[in-house]
């Protein structure tokens, strides 16, 4: 499975998790990009198939590195 990430991402609303772990809560789409396009980090989406979905804020090279 291949995440989606950033503008990928189909969900209306996640739940989202910021960098450093802290949850952020349920966020429309928009916002949960926003908050990750001020911080310089990429929105990866690391549980779709729960409802709302589950969105990481975090370096996507990072995040590729640690899988």
């Amino acid at each position: 499975m291949r995440e989606r990430i950033n503008n990928q991402i189909r969900a209306k609303e996640l739940r989202v998790i910021d960098s450093v772990g802290s949850n952020l809560g349920v966020l429309s789409l928009k916002d949960a990009l926003e908050l990750a396009l001020e911080k310089g980090l990429d929105l990866i989406e690391v549980a779709p198939d729960t409802n709302p979905p589950i969105a990481k804020i975090m370096d996507f090279g990072k995040y590729q590195y640690d899988a």
